[in-house]
């Protein structure tokens, strides 16, 4: 394989890395819990958001978090996060309602989502109530 062939595989790779990226995750990112944790520890604007319901939250919930459950994001997100560019993390039990969640904010005009999944999976911690 000469040089040109393999400069043309690489930018059709990561073309097709991006537009899998946009389309197939609904214009938000998937993002893994460890990334998370070290992002969320190094930058203190990071919008944490818990979509799941009251009565999980108040079970135990991921330090800094926001409850607003799934049910309620297009009714009272604008109010609660107005910056559309701000960087949002959204999580929930499983992950289920995190990627629900996320496609909603994109279809609110966020820009900056990023799912985390659920809390099952977290290993850094919770508070409980």
């Amino acid at each position: 394989m000469n040089l040109n062939t393999l400069l043309n595989v690489l930018i059709v790779g990561i073309i097709a890395y991006f537009v899998f990226n946009t389309f197939f995750t609904n214009g938000y990112e998937k993002l893994d819990q460890a990334t998370a944790y070290a992002q969320l520890q190094e930058d203190k604007s990071i919008k944490l958001v818990d979509v799941r319901e009251p009565s999980e939250f108040n079970a135990g919930y991921i330090e800094g978090a926001q409850l607003i459950p799934l049910g309620t994001i297009e009714t009272d997100f604008e109010a609660a996060i107005p910056d559309k560019d701000a960087k949002i993390f959204v999580y929930c039990r499983s992950g289920n309602r995190s990627a629900q969640a996320a496609k909603k904010l994109v279809d609110l005009g966020y820009t900056n989502v990023f799912d985390i999944g659920g809390i099952l999976d977290w290993q850094y911690g919770v508070v409980n109530s």
